[in-house]
């Protein structure tokens, strides 16, 4: 494998495994915010007692997460300076902002919540972890908008062959961030809430500290379905700006070659051929594709071969299209666990509304502890058709993807790199897992126990 091949798997990779953290740390901390929040309007121990039990496997989380985000910046300098020195002057200035404003407030009230409790006010405390939650928030729109310039690049000018910022006004009410930043904060929130969900879940299927587990399940829930739904509008939204901005990507999401007819229908399925550049065995959705793209049951799509020969005028002579099954595939794979997301949500709320979660279906406990994993699986293929969808340009329009790597490095060299962070990676991941397996063992009550105290006073089972 040449160095941009091998450059762009160890990029794919460390970042797919960085993004299993990310979102994690914002749904847990909204969580964690609003268990506190109750816990100081009621006065309920229990409250608090959730806030400082999934508090813990958020701190193992973010700090996981830190570690790895540390390694993808890493790479900028090791195997893209070209993509560096190119677009440094843009690109760089949200990621310092992010790190310099969000990270530090973020770190700075992890402190206060972490070592406050006894030491100020509940209010104090209570504004400490929703100035975490509204940090995270914030660390995500900068790293977005570092991002959405590579896909809509705005607020620069070209300087002696370099991009040079002239409008940071631009750059952070960019169309492309103002539709991926709430599609992407809600799928965190979804993420967050859907862990908690899983984990209570095996927890009421085992009986152990089931009031504990069946409230912390209904609060998840709660903002689960919210935000699931929440994430399908912004998914909307989104698609209707890939159709004016990224319109190729919007074609390969579809295996669409040719036009798409009007009304435009929506591919479940198809055979893709890309030797041929064909689509064969399509199962399809009436005038779908035309209401994801113009909000109405009409309007035609374009395909790739006619968006080719447009690229090539714009841009000049190459091959424009991104690879189709990767696209095409990772789009159905994110809208089919988001749909099942949803689908799980609405029966969660339907037996809290029917006061049936004392007694709930062992089927459905089974699937909502497998549900926790649906939000990665969306999370990743999602970003997947994101990456993927924009070759072959770095900064589209601007870079591609092979003038961005950097010139003196080896394949060998990137090789070992690969091979080396990958090792770091799987043992982070290891130590992560059997941290959240000794808390979530331990339970709740562990200080408790140790103490000699009641296990879980509001259950009657125990």
């Amino acid at each position: 494998m040449d160095t941009v091949i091998l450059s762009r798997i160890q990029f794919a990779s460390t970042t797919i495994f960085h993004y299993f953290f990310v979102p994690v740390s914002i749904g847990l901390a909204l969580l964690i915010a609003i268990m506190e929040t109750m816990y100081v309007r009621k006065g309920n121990e229990e409250y608090k007692r959730m806030a400082q039990f999934w508090g813990k496997l958020f701190l193992i989380n973010f700090a996981v997460g830190v570690v790895t985000g540390i390694l993808q910046e890493f790479q900028f300098g090791m195997n893209w300076s070209d993509y560096s020195r190119f677009v440094g002057d843009v690109f760089g200035a949200p990621l310092a902002i992010e790190a310099l404003l969000a990270f530090f407030l973020e770190s700075t009230f992890i402190g206060i919540w972490i070592f406050g409790w006894d030491k100020v006010s509940k209010r104090i405390h209570l504004l400490s972890i929703w100035l975490v939650a509204f940090g995270t928030m914030l660390s995500a729109f900068w790293i977005l908008a570092a991002n959405s310039f590579m896909q809509h690049p705005v607020g620069f000018q070209i300087n002696n062959g370099r991009a040079e910022m002239n409008d940071i006004f631009a750059l952070i009410t960019n169309g492309q961030l103002l539709v991926e930043f709430p599609h992407t904060v809600l799928a965190a929130y979804a993420t967050g809430a859907f862990l908690v969900t899983g984990i209570s879940a095996y927890k009421l299927l085992k009986k152990q500290d089931v009031a504990f587990f069946r409230k912390s399940f209904e609060i998840a829930a709660i903002v689960g379905i919210i935000s699931s739904f929440g994430v399908a509008v912004a998914g909307h939204a989104q698609a209707q700006y890939l159709v004016e901005t990224q319109p190729m990507k919007m074609a390969a999401s579809e295996g669409l070659w040719g036009e798409s007819g009007d009304p435009a229908p929506w591919t479940i399925f198809a055979n893709i051929d890309t030797e041929n550049q064909t689509s064969s065995g399509e199962v399809q959705i009436p005038y779908l594709l035309s209401f994801l793209s113009y909000s109405k049951f009409s309007g035609e799509v374009k395909g790739m071969l006619e968006l080719q020969k447009e690229y090539e005028l714009a841009y000049g002579p190459g091959d424009y299209i991104p690879p189709v099954k990767t696209t095409f595939w990772s789009f159905r794979i994110m809208v089919a666990a988001g749909s099942l997301m949803i689908a799980l949500g609405v029966y969660a709320i339907y037996l809290m509304w029917r006061k049936k979660m004392d007694k709930p279906n062992t089927w459905f406990m089974r699937f909502m502890f497998w549900g926790l994993l649906l939000p990665p699986i969306a999370n990743t293929s999602g970003w997947i058709m994101t990456e993927i969808g924009r070759q072959p340009w770095t900064v589209f329009g601007l870079m591609t993807t092979e003038d961005s790597v950097s010139p003196n490095i080896t394949s060998g060299q990137v090789l070992f790199s690969v091979i080396s962070f990958t090792a770091i990676y799987a043992i982070l991941g290891a130590v992560m897992i059997g941290l959240f397996i000794k808390v979530i063992k331990k339970g709740p009550y562990a200080m408790d126990n140790e103490h000699g105290e009641s296990h879980d006073p509001y259950n009657k089972e125990d």
